[in-house]
């Protein structure tokens, strides 16, 4: 089996207490900081880096089986950072997963576990072939699915994200697709009183995500 590579500190600490096996770590009182780098490809290692087995992605259709599920799904987002700090909010507000499209979207790499701070090593993240048509069958597996898009009519606030709800955002800069959002059951807007237009893609999940968690009764 071949194998990955996981840095920062927090990152392996939370592989060791995770899913797949650590299968070696080099820290800085082992070897210099060069080969660190080396070894991670990148010079954001923290002094350790960590050799593991492959990320074990999660069956789509598995994750939509609780009757109160939790789900985010990313459109063609492309950022490992922004993918991970997803990942990060998802797993804090105890999300059921996240769901990723196969291609042209970032997977879980060293630079998203990086900036999920671990979280994706305790977090279901499933890939699916066609967002559009997994969004079909999470409805009828009973799911309501809600967009985030910029002006649109019905306030996050307003919107009951109770039940089994799959939460949809797009990619950066471009939102989400035409056939998914006229997938979705309802595009929700998350109001902003500043200059800049709209959230980023992480920063507007952790506001759907820790509304859901509110009107759930679990804060």
């Amino acid at each position: 089996m071949s194998a990955e590579v996981v840095y920062g500190r927090r990152p392996v600490a939370e592989a060791q207490r995770g899913r797949r096996r650590v299968r070696r770590v080099w820290e800085t009182p082992e070897v210099d900081a060069a080969e660190l780098t080396r070894r991670a490809g990148s010079s954001d290692h923290q002094g350790i880096v960590a050799e593991v087995d492959p990320y074990p992605y999660a069956d789509p259709a598995a994750i939509l089986e609780p009757h109160d599920a939790l789900l985010v799904a990313l459109d063609q987002v492309q950022d490992p950072h922004n993918l991970g700090a997803v990942c990060r909010s998802a797993e804090a507000a105890g999300a059921n997963g996240v769901v990723i499209p196969e291609r042209r979207a970032a997977t879980i790499t060293p630079a998203a576990c990086k900036a999920s701070a671990g979280a994706v090593e305790h977090l279901a993240v499933a890939r699916v072939t066609n967002l559009a048509e997994w969004l079909r069958r999470a409805k009828e597996a009973g799911a309501w699915s809600y967009g985030a898009e910029a002006g649109a009519a019905a306030p996050y606030t307003q919107t009951d994200l109770t039940g089994k709800v799959v939460l949809v955002l797009g990619s950066e800069g471009k939102g989400l697709r035409r056939r998914v959002a006229e997938t979705c059951d309802l595009l929700v807007s998350i109001p902003v009183r500043g200059r800049v237009a709209s959230l980023n893609v992480s920063g507007a999940a952790a506001v759907l995500l820790f509304e859901a968690v509110r009107q759930r009764g679990r804060v």
